[in-house]
């Protein structure tokens, strides 16, 4: 599973008027206009890149890595603007995807993780990733170092609540709200952005109408480890997920992405249930094999009830599969309530 790994901001070419603010997400559209090789002329806008104000020109070869940054851009209607992707070995197969028709109609360019090689040879006029789950400074591709050869970048908010410089703090959903805005401003679909983000907080809407009652479930979300746990804490879509569907992630208070913690801290927890985390060579069903056997365990109400629940990799990452994954999250604590058996 990628991780979430300063940037100082590189001047961009300025226009004779200025843009006045229209709000802290997107701080202004069409303030100016660049000319295409083709003589046509290119749209400018002003967009947040975590906090930091960028400006970009409208998008025509974008790279996106990872399945949550392509399907933002899919499910925006986007294709025509999308070059390629980068999808490595860990996330499941894009025939999966809602979006499967878009991801064959674009170039699939690697599986391995992203790199500056790879965009450059790409010709990508945009790069779409999330901080230190993509962008990287140990591997030499970040959005300053991308500024500097004249490729846009754009970061996922949920990851940007550390971002050296620019820190910007969302909750995950509002952080993929955001995204769908910022994202639609950029390609000049402003309107289509947002009708989709009103139809996804309408889905979630009717998700917390219908939780249920009472103390919140204690959740705890196994993605992988045997030594320790790899869990989700605050600032990733599970967190969201769980609490929106009406339960409490115990790992909730660790102000962290994707961490790992101590498996008597698992134990102390007493989750009533577990989500697992299906991605990777370790299947699901193997996951589960582990959690049952492992000694530590045998108490825990939630292994003692096998109450697992899989939630696939796409809609535990930011990304439009976030909205499936409360849902289908949502009928199984429904179920649980109506046959605790």
């Amino acid at each position: 599973m990628s991780l979430p790994s300063p940037t100082t901001r590189i001047p961009r070419p300025t226009f004779p008027f200025a843009c006045a603010a229209l709000a802290l997400t997107v701080l202004s559209t069409a303030c100016g206009a660049r000319i295409e090789e083709d003589g046509t002329a290119a749209s400018t806008t002003t967009v947040l890149r975590c906090g930091e104000e960028v400006e970009y020109t409208t998008p025509r070869r974008a790279v996106a890595y990872e399945g949550g940054s392509a399907d933002k851009l899919f499910a925006l209607g986007l294709a025509d603007h999308v070059h390629g992707y980068v999808m490595p070995p860990a996330n499941p197969p894009v025939e999966e995807s809602p979006w499967a028709e878009d991801y064959a109609r674009v170039e699939f360019l690697g599986d391995d993780l992203l790199n500056r090689e790879l965009v450059v040879e790409a010709e990508a006029d945009l790069v779409v990733a999330g901080w230190r789950s993509g962008f990287s400074d140990e591997r030499g591709i970040t959005p300053r170092i991308l500024d500097g050869l004249g490729i846009q970048s754009f970061m996922h908010t949920e990851s940007c609540y550390n971002y050296p410089g620019f820190p910007e703090r969302e909750t995950p959903f509002e952080g993929l709200y955001t995204d769908l805005e910022r994202l639609g401003a950029i390609f000049g679909v402003p309107e289509r952005a947002e009708e989709l983000v009103e139809r996804y907080r309408e889905r979630v809407d009717r998700v917390v109408e219908r939780a249920p009652e009472g103390d919140p479930v204690s959740v705890f979300l196994y993605d992988s480890g045997t030594d320790q746990a790899f869990t989700a804490g605050s600032q990733v879509p599970p967190q969201d997920i769980i609490s929106h569907a009406g339960g409490e992630n115990v790992f909730g208070d660790l102000d962290e992405r994707w961490t790992r913690v101590g498996w008597e801290a698992v134990v102390d927890a007493d989750p009533e249930v577990i989500i697992v985390l299906d991605y990777g060579e370790q299947s699901a069903e193997d996951k589960i094999d582990f959690l049952t056997s492992f000694p530590a365990l045998a108490e825990v109400p939630a292994v003692v009830e096998e109450n697992f629940f899989v939630l696939d990799y796409n809609e535990g990452i930011s990304g439009p599969r976030n909205i499936d994954g409360l849902e289908r999250f949502a009928d199984y604590l429904r179920a649980l309530e109506e046959d605790p058996a």
